[in-house]
């Protein structure tokens, strides 16, 4: 009976994962020549394929049998999916934003991206320490916004349970510059 269950939901999530790959379009040379962006902007009109990727999520984290407390969405796209998640789970919701896009005060830390610097910041009372997080963003490409959030969390004193990220661009090895944290990506490139 167990086999037959985890079997049925394994196809279930076959299929799930094979709608988000047809919804994630590639778009040439954008946002400049030489790039293949990953479009989700048709996961989000497609309430049948955005309830997939918060089904799949949800399924890792239990299987993952992580605990958390707030999930922590990356500007912008995490906060696509980050809500929708922690509604599911019964938990709160943090945003990351860029520097100077919050109210009150604030925490930050200054991280490098293939084209410069930029900040990152979260309100100062909106993680405590010893608090379970899973971060969450849409896309892992170089690992530089993902690794500025865990090392906020490190700043705050909070335990990163993992990293969720909808789509992820396995030639540019971002996940090798978030160890020792586990990283759970729905679609690879």
């Amino acid at each position: 009976m167990q086999n037959s269950t985890n079997s049925q939901m394994e196809g279930s999530s076959e299929s799930k994962l094979q709608l988000l790959r047809s919804r994630i379009h590639a778009v040439p040379d954008f946002p400049k020549r030489g790039i293949l962006f990953r479009d989700i902007c048709p996961i989000l009109k497609d309430p049948t394929a955005l309830t997939a990727v918060i089904d799949l999520f949800e399924e890792h984290v239990k299987s993952n049998h992580w605990e958390a407390d707030l999930i922590v969405g990356l500007d912008a796209r995490g906060f696509l999916f980050g809500p929708l998640l922690a509604q599911r789970l019964g938990i709160g919701f943090v945003m990351i934003r860029k520097k100077g896009k919050l109210p009150g005060t604030t925490v930050s830390v200054a991280y490098d991206l293939e084209y410069g610097k930029a900040e990152a910041e979260i309100q100062e009372d909106a993680v405590a320490p010893g608090q379970k997080i899973l971060i969450l963003d849409d896309l892992l490409a170089t690992g530089g916004t993902l690794f500025a959030a865990c090392e906020l969390m490190k700043k705050r004193r909070a335990e990163v349970q993992g990293c969720l990220v909808v789509i992820e661009l396995t030639e540019l090895k971002g996940i090798d510059r978030l160890k020792p944290h586990r990283v759970v990506s729905l679609v690879q490139y």
